[in-house]
């Protein structure tokens, strides 16, 4: 007997298989179909790179269960009442007649299956520009467990030891990290001024000095204008006059929505090219849902459309659909851009709106730059922490946060998405409860000790410069006086050209060797003592102070 409610799927990765399976626990009654275009299902894109390096060691792993169980179409038949068909793809959408059009990728012969309820999972494309020798051979995207098996099998076939990576965004570092995991020359070209456009550039700077530390090249502001090759495999990619050897290629300059099927049956798209959808993830047909990377959706902080494609956004998304084509109620309010990133020795994480991005939105940020060690600085394997939080100036509330360093970073941003997405002023994250142990973290954590620098600077007790500004004031030759308050030793280790030391404790009985006359940068190793310098310059009687956010640890010239 077949059942009277009918879901088709399309798309068998992420979204979309949540979608399938939790109609399948709602309404075990219902008949449900995914279609995927490829032969594999319900992969992790994300382990991708892993697997790639080695640190996945069977790409079996990337879609099984956690107990080793394969998910592959027998599996979700037998285990979830989801029948999926593999190798079928989705032609064309009849909305009047409420079916399906698909296409068998093996005999090439298609047929239309009803549906009462229609999900669009179709998940993203990536961008691979149209420049000359982009069909060579050993040219790669990374997207498909597919992609992963095809670069793994060129590298130990051939000894490939020269790669480009061209785009500078998640998937380019983390690519950048797995080839130089296994002892290749990796190039990364860049279009923009910076890698990591999701970062503000001071940020994303420190990330890069860190890649050249690990012996990868960074190249910015390179646009590929032609891949070349011999013999049918690309030798070399040109950036302008620029030309960078190459025995492997791989196009990481972002993905764009799938949403071809759903723009030619008519359904509304986004200003990103996304699908648009309501805060239940249905579309502009009342029986087509979409959720995913095909789809757009709402930035909390402000208010817009975005496009932010991420597989935990995926799932969340997929399981909204279902509750609501199944007759509950849920909704999937939106996104603030959370991110995460391991680059070799680095962690890197971002949440919220950059300061580039609150400027871009109309609001007045202000910003601070605080270094800070992961643990209690005498616990055992304390590691760094480079934090930046920006805020509205007008409103004091919490608008974004980026963290990079060897310590934890992700457990200071994942302590702030909650308190972006609620709306929570500098004020009150400063007097959250967190938790407190020396193991896990100093006694005012990161997250606390950069609030309360962000309110010093709101409330006008702290008069900090970026590291960008100060930079820019030493190669014009202005006339200031830049104050270094670390000790001796310090300074022998790593010295900022154009600074003058003179160590905090000697500074009240030095006062006369700082000119009365002249503007005054202070900083130290992390700003804390170049604060308390210009506390001790303010109370003698000096009006033009500042301090230079980060100090040394987040000076990332």
């Amino acid at each position: 007997m077949s059942s009277s409610f009918k879901v088709v799927v399309v798309g068998g990765v992420a979204a979309g298989m949540k979608a399938a399976c939790k109609t399948a626990r709602l309404r075990p009654d219902a008949e449900i179909v995914v279609i995927e275009r490829g032969d594999l299902i319900s992969y992790s894109g994300c382990g991708l790179p892993y697997f790639i390096s080695g640190v996945v060691h069977k790409r079996e792993e990337l879609y099984s269960t956690p107990i080793g169980v394969e998910r592959n179409a027998g599996f979700f038949e037998n285990v979830k009442n989801v029948k999926v068909l593999t190798r079928h793809e989705a032609v064309k959408i009849d909305r009047a007649e409420k079916s399906l059009e698909i296409r068998n990728l093996d005999d090439g012969s298609t047929r239309s299956i009803p549906y009462d309820k229609l999900v669009l999972g179709t998940g993203a494309v990536p961008v691979v520009p149209p420049v000359p020798g982009h069909d060579l051979g050993n040219v790669f995207t990374v997207k498909q467990v597919e992609d992963a098996d095809r670069i793994s099998s060129n590298v130990e076939k051939d000894s490939l030891r020269k790669a480009v990576i061209v785009g500078g965004g998640l998937i380019g570092v983390e690519m950048a990290e797995c080839l130089a995991d296994l002892a290749m020359d990796v190039t990364v070209v860049e279009m923009l001024p910076q890698i990591l456009p999701m970062l503000d550039p001071e940020i994303a700077l420190l990330v890069q000095n860190h890649l050249d530390e690990q012996g990868v090249t960074v190249s910015t502001g390179s646009a590929v204008t032609a891949l070349e090759g011999e013999g049918g495999r690309v030798t070399a990619v040109k950036c302008g006059d620029r030309s960078f050897e190459a025995d492997l290629v791989i196009f990481a300059i972002g993905v764009r929505p799938a949403s071809d099927l759903a723009r030619e049956a008519g359904l509304d798209i986004g200003p990103f090219g996304g699908i648009r959808v309501d805060d239940r993830m249905c579309t502009s047909d009342p029986d087509i849902y979409a959720a995913g990377d095909c789809v757009e959706a709402i930035h909390l902080v402000t208010g817009k459309p975005a496009y932010v494609p991420l597989g935990s956004t995926a799932n969340k998304q997929g399981r909204v659909a279902a509750k609501n084509l199944c007759g509950e109620e849920d909704t999937f309010q939106g996104i603030i851009g959370s991110a995460v990133v391991k680059i070799c020795d680095f962690n890197v994480a971002r949440t919220g709106l950059s300061e580039r991005e609150a400027f871009d939105a109309g609001l007045e940020p202000i910003a601070c730059l605080c270094p800070a060690p992961d643990k209690t600085h005498f616990f055992p394997g304390a590691n760094p922490v480079l934090l930046k939080l920006v805020a509205d100036r007008n409103t004091g509330r919490l608008l974004g946060a980026q963290a990079v360093g060897p310590g934890d970073v992700s457990k200071r941003v994942d302590s702030v998405v909650p308190a972006i997405t609620a709306g929570m002023t500098v004020e009150q994250v400063s007097k959250l409860d967190l938790c407190y142990a020396p193991p896990y973290a100093s006694a005012m954590d990161n997250v606390i000790t950069a609030a309360n620098v962000l309110r010093n600077k709101m409330e006008g007790r702290m008069n900090g410069i970026p590291a960008a500004e100060v930079r820019e004031k030493l190669e014009k030759g202005e006339d200031f006086f830049f104050l270094d308050a670390r000790s001796p030793g310090e300074v022998a280790e790593k010295a900022i050209t154009g600074a003058t030391n003179i160590p905090l404790g000697k500074l009240r009985s030095a006062l006369d060797e700082v000119p009365a006359d002249k503007p005054v940068v202070c900083f130290c190793a992390l700003s804390l003592r170049g604060y308390e310098a210009a506390l001790i310059l303010e109370a003698a009687g000096r009006s033009d102070v500042t301090v230079m956010d980060g100090g040394v640890a987040m000076w990332p010239y």
